[in-house]
Formats: C-alpha cells, structure tokens, sequence
C-alpha cells in the first residue's frame, strides 16, 4: 500500500482544482511521465444480467457499472487473472475514495490527456495490470471515471459469484491480529460452506472491546461479539433503557 499512498499524497500535492464553469481555468501540473503505449483493451458490454444465472448470478444496482464490471471480469476470466484484478480494484477503490481525487477525474475541465498520464504514473506505482490499466483508460474516454467506485463494488460482487467467495467484514476497535483473522474466516466459511472467504477490516472505536463480523454479499449476516452490544444486554435485563451508553 505505500506505493499506493504515495501515488495518492503526489495527486493531492498538485493541488486538484476546484471544477468550475469557466473553461479557460486548466490545471497546473508539471509532470514528467511516461507515454502511454499499451494496446487498448477491447470490451464487449452487455447488458445487465439478474439473478437467473450466468456471469453475475447476482442482481445488480447500476446496469452500467454492471457491464463494465461484468466485461472486466470476463477478460480477467479468460486470463487466469481474477485474483490479481481484484487486487487491482481494491487499489483502485482506495484512490478514488478521496472525494476530491474522484472530482478532478470526473471534470471536464481536465482534459483527458492530462488524466490518462496521471493514472499511468498511478498504476506504474501499484503495480497494476496492464489490462486493468487499459480499462481505467477505457472509462476516461467514455467519460465514465465518475462511476469507478460503481463499478468497483459491481465488480467484487461478479467475483465472488465466479469464485464461490463470501465476503467479511470485521470491525473492531483495534487491528486483530492475522492468527484471529484467519480463525474469524474459517469459521464464517465453515457456516457458509464457501470455497473462499475474503476479510476486509474496519476500525470502531465505539465498540468499547471485542469485535463484529458481517458477512455475504450485502453484508446481512452480522455477528456481534462487542463489549458494546454486552452492556447494551446487560441495561436491558436492568431495565435501564434510560441510559445511553456514551459512544
């Protein structure tokens, strides 16, 4: 992730400007980057597929993050890569994340130009793959970076449809240590009877101790085992349904 964090202290050090409605302000970046020289990457969008089977096996909420999702997932299908894109993603989702990174790529102030060497120097620095490179080039020409995030979210449900994963998210007030993650994943699989699990982390200060695990698709499946949830138990049985328990 440093590289990653880099890339993202070097956007926001450019001073992004502010998109206005005059098209005579341009931004001022003085960059020394490589050209860009990979293949474009050919996509076949298709339309949206529901919950009746196929590559998605799931519903989406946006058809065209959708499709785009669903076309980068089939070419990371057919090049044994789904496991690296979807590291890919993540990375992609941290830096478009930051509000004002995902604005300045959204402008049309900005031209594209100026955009597409910005997330070359981000994907020499991430290690991304060159076709997931070529994809982020793809939604700058079609004007439709602003749906990354989109098609980021569309995208790991196609993955763990593909891949039979279930998703789990673990908050906690202080980062578990990975031999607690990982009894945490073997026993959300063991209840899921998935191939795989994929832990993501959330740090929660109000929780007091302990830990929550939500898991699956949309996240439905929660398992409280916080210190914050006891107290609120222990209230209950008191009837002290008065006192609010500070945050």
């Amino acid at each position: 992730m440093a590289s990653l964090q880099h890339t993202t202290a070097s956007l926001r050090s450019k001073h992004i400007p502010k998109t206005t409605n005059t098209l005579t302000r341009k931004p001022i970046l003085n960059l020394s980057l490589p050209t860009f020289i990979s293949p474009k990457l050919k996509l076949s969008l298709t339309k949206t597929r529901r919950s009746t089977g196929g590559v998605l096996g799931v519903r989406m909420s946006s058809p065209v993050a959708a499709s785009y999702a669903a076309a980068l997932a089939d070419l990371a299908k057919s090049n044994n890569s789904l496991d690296a894109t979807t590291a890919d993603i993540e990375k992609i989702e941290e830096l478009f994340s930051d509000p004002k990174v995902l604005d300045y790529f959204s402008s049309p102030i900005v031209e594209d130009s100026t955009k597409t060497k910005l997330l070359t120097e981000f994907a020499t620095t991430s290690g991304l793959s060159p076709h997931t490179q070529n994809f982020l080039n793809i939604l700058i020409e079609s004007k439709r970076i602003d749906i990354v995030l989109d098609i980021a979210k569309e995208f790991e449900l196609v993955f763990n449809t593909l891949t039979d994963t279930v998703p789990v998210v673990v908050t906690s007030v202080v980062k578990l240590e990975s031999e607690h993650l990982a009894q945490i994943a073997k026993q959300i699989q063991k209840l899921t009877g998935a191939k795989k699990v994929r832990t993501k982390t959330v740090l929660d200060p109000s929780l007091v101790a302990g830990f929550t695990v939500s898991y699956g698709n949309s996240g439905s499946k929660f398992i409280d085992m916080s210190v914050k949830k006891k107290l609120e138990e222990i209230a209950a049985q008191l009837d002290l349904g008065d006192i609010k328990l500070a945050a």
